[in-house]
């Protein structure tokens, strides 16, 4: 059967599937098959042909339509839904010349349909384009999927080189009164341990995902962003604030809010942005409701921030600054214990009771030098 289409074996033949319940056609496209330096898999049966597809995928297949027990649709649907068969193309094959039966093969997605009684050219050239789109398919697939981990690079790139940016801001306020600059270090790390063991605790189903710990801890660092509007003269102030100096240092708050409520507004999809806003906003609000800015209570006070606010005072009570002596652990432990329920959330303490040894082993491990 020489049709003028004879090529080569390539080094690895495409393997195609035929499937027909007549062994003359079989043996008459395997043939064919075989003439053009392919690997023909023929089959007499629908079960089969989908046990045969599964075991070794092939590059095209052949498909009768008229077959006892399972016929070719039937064969075709079982191929549509697995998800590892329903890409390879298929080429219906039938005795049945109506167009009602061509409709529904292409309708349903078939790429071909070839009529008996087989023409041995147009077969090997039917099979022949359709492994050469195949193959272009596939190598258009390659070249996307290479585009996209392109694409995904430079936006982790991206994003890197921001957070970094931001990071460092964050850094630069934060210095004014921790010169080290290490609170921001630490804080990321506890509200990442204390969201984790929220997560592992199921509290806050649907809220709590490991996207989510990974947000807050890049997220953390904007907490006290606010703190470049106040003057280094109440910042660093060694004695008691009076009541209008602690009013100046409260507006922090605001001025953090302001912020990133602008940024907020010009990428309003950004989830970091978005939780960064809610802690730098209402980390300072007390569960009882006698925090501030607004006094929130409970639940009404975002999630986010009563999680930094049990990281933030933690840290808070073991470092020195100008107006106070560091407290050792266990009686920082005490403190947050001892405050459950009215300015901290009782589940994010019972989060910092489960994991307080890791509080205790980052504050050991990025501390003040």
């Amino acid at each position: 059967m020489n049709t003028g289409l004879k090529r080569p074996a390539p080094a690895v033949s495409p393997g195609i599937l035929i499937v027909d319940d007549v062994p003359a056609n079989l043996e008459l496209l395997a043939g064919i098959i075989r003439e053009q330096g392919y690997e023909p898999r023929p089959v007499p049966g629908g079960r089969l042909a989908l046990q045969a597809a599964r075991a070794e995928l092939p590059d095209l297949i052949l498909l009768d339509i008229n077959m006892p027990e399972m016929n070719g649709f039937e064969v075709y649907t079982r191929l549509q839904a697995d998800e590892a068969l329903k890409a390879i193309p298929v080429i219906f094959i039938t005795a049945d010349a109506e167009t009602a039966n061509k409709v529904k093969a292409f309708a349903m997605g078939a790429v071909d349909y070839i009529t008996k009684p087989f023409q041995t050219g147009e077969v090997a050239a039917r099979v022949a384009t359709h492994l050469r789109l195949r193959r272009l398919q596939m190598e258009v697939e390659k070249h996307n999927a290479h585009l996209e981990d392109l694409v995904q690079d430079k936006i982790r790139e991206i994003n890197r080189a921001q957070m970094a940016t931001i990071f460092a801001l964050a850094k630069l306020a934060e210095s004014r009164d921790d010169q080290t600059g290490r609170h921001l270090d630490r804080v990321q790390v506890l509200c990442r341990v204390l969201a984790g063991e929220l997560l592992c605790m199921r509290y806050g189903a649907g809220v709590i995902t490991d996207r989510y710990v990974e947000t807050i801890y890049q997220a953390a660092p904007l907490h006290d962003i606010g703190k470049v509007g106040v003057p280094d003269a109440i910042l660093l102030k060694p004695g008691t604030l009076t009541a209008e100096e602690f009013d100046c240092a409260r507006r922090h708050v605001a001025t953090g809010a302001a912020t990133l409520r602008a940024v907020h507004a010009q990428y309003p999809g950004n989830e970091f942005i978005a939780m960064g806003l809610d802690i730098a906003q209402s980390h300072h609000e007390k569960y009882d409701g006698t925090g501030y800015p607004e006094g929130l209570r409970g639940d009404a006070i975002p999630l986010s921030a009563r999680i930094m606010a049990v990281a933030d005072v933690y840290d808070a009570l073991r470092s020195q600054r100008p107006y106070k002596p560091a407290l050792p652990h266990a009686e920082a432990r005490d403190i947050i214990i001892k405050n459950s329920g009215t300015h901290f959330d009782p589940a994010v303490v019972s989060a910092f009771a489960g994991r307080v040894r890791d509080f205790e082993d980052v504050y050991t491990r990025i501390g003040n030098t």
